[in-house]
């Protein structure tokens, strides 16, 4: 349902401060910096303190990098609070001394630039190439930038470079503004045809379409607080399992885009800041050019692909987790009368393989991919049930919730 990675700010930091240093230099004609697409996400290469890393490029999450806390990026001289969808939780950090995109060297100077160190990470398995953590939106947020998913590259202007000139037409091309809430996060405006609006962040960190809390469901008049989904699972993000279902969403405008049917992941607790309804993830964003101005506080939009929205996967009712400690995939809830649980599957059973394939070395993104697929079509599982081996044979199905008729 969401990205188990994802963050949403960088809450507080303990560390030394640096001093202050003179003007950064200016960019005085364009660069490009190429990155490579995984299925819902983005990989750029980068030099940190020296040494030649991969990062997700996350622009939920504000602060600079993280990384596993294997890798030597020098010796940790602070600690740090991240914030994701539904919890805060303190991490160990490092003092960044450098840090290079392709021909760009980015002022750390002068800055909060910091590792945060998670130990235990492996995004490569999650994102099925090479990855060793994530890069977030402080890095670039200084510049003028265009994040190009059509050439797969980032492109870095100069200070001169007006977005606010550009053209727009309301159907390829569209100027939204950032709103006042959003200082470490490009936050805007996500308006309901039928009236209601909601804050959501731009974040190329959450894999999935958009996400956004119950809570604001019903106070946009969506759906109900009191109504529970006839279709529901559960998710695993950094703070903890979270429930989670899918709501189809009326007609909306998405920053400022027409987006007549599109599919929510829909988080069952309130949301864990009160100046942000939740994010708009790569599955909208993958079908843009977005080229954004922090200081003119506008981004622009343009429309590649010709989509704003793709059909939704079909599930199996199921939902699974890494129990690190035995190095498995546990079956940690099954929804009762679905596609799972019509097959003999409960909640407690290891999973081995799906299609005959192994899945020791699976992220949670990708191993919820595996699960998913065209409505109708079959998934074979191999399982384990307290030591004893057995099979099954999953049909998906539609797991989407329609809001109630008004």
């Amino acid at each position: 349902m969401l990205s188990s990675i994802a963050f949403m700010m960088l809450s507080q930091a303990s560390k030394p401060s640096s001093p202050k240093e003179a003007p950064i230099k200016e960019i005085t004609t364009p660069i490009e910096v190429p990155f490579r697409t995984a299925e819902t996400a983005m990989i750029v290469d980068a030099v940190v303190n020296g040494k030649n890393l991969s990062f997700m490029f996350d622009t939920g999450f504000s602060g600079w990098v993280t990384c596993d806390a294997g890798i030597n990026l020098g010796k940790p001289d602070g600690t740090i609070n991240l914030q994701d969808f539904v919890g805060v939780f303190s991490v160990d950090t490092v003092s960044i001394k450098s840090l290079k995109l392709g021909p760009l060297d980015v002022p750390v100077k002068g800055t909060d630039a910091a590792a945060v160190l998670k130990p235990g990470e492996d995004h490569s398995a999650n994102f099925g190439m090479h990855c060793d953590g994530l890069m977030g939106f402080s890095v670039i947020s200084h510049l003028v930038a265009e994040i190009n998913f059509e050439k797969k590259k980032f492109i870095f202007y100069p200070k001169s470079y007006d977005i606010t000139k550009k053209p727009t037409d309301g159907k390829k091309t569209f100027l939204a503004k950032l709103l006042p809430t959003g200082v470490n996060s490009m936050q805007m405006s996500v308006k309901l045809d039928q009236g209601g609006s909601m804050n959501l962040a731009l974040d190329t960190g959450n894999s999935f379409y958009a996400t956004t809390h119950k809570e604001v469901l019903d106070r946009i008049g969506v759906w109900p607080i009191t109504k529970k989904p006839t279709y529901s699972s559960r998710a695993f993000v950094a703070s903890g399992p979270v429930e989670t279902f899918n709501v189809k969403m009326p007609p909306l405008k998405i920053f400022g885009v027409p987006v007549d049917d599109s599919i929510w992941s829909i988080i069952d607790l309130p949301p864990s800041s009160a100046d942000n309804d939740g994010t708009i993830g790569y599955g909208f964003l993958k079908n843009f050019n977005v080229t954004f101005d922090m200081e003119r506080r506008r981004v622009y939009l343009e429309n590649w692909t010709g989509r704003v929205t793709e059909p939704p996967d079909s599930e199996t009712g199921m939902a699974c987790f890494w129990e690190a400690g035995k190095k498995r995939w546990l079956v940690a809830f099954v929804l009762p009368g679905g596609p799972a649980s019509k097959a003999g599957i409960k909640e407690g059973d290891a999973l081995l393989s799906v299609d005959g394939e192994e899945v020791l070395n699976v992220g949670y993104d990708r191993m919820k991919r595996k699960l998913e697929g065209a409505e109708g079509s079959k998934v074979k599982l191999a399982l384990s049930r307290k030591g004893d081996l057995y099979r099954a044979e999953v049909t998906r199905a539609p797991m989407v919730n329609v809001p109630p008729a008004k």
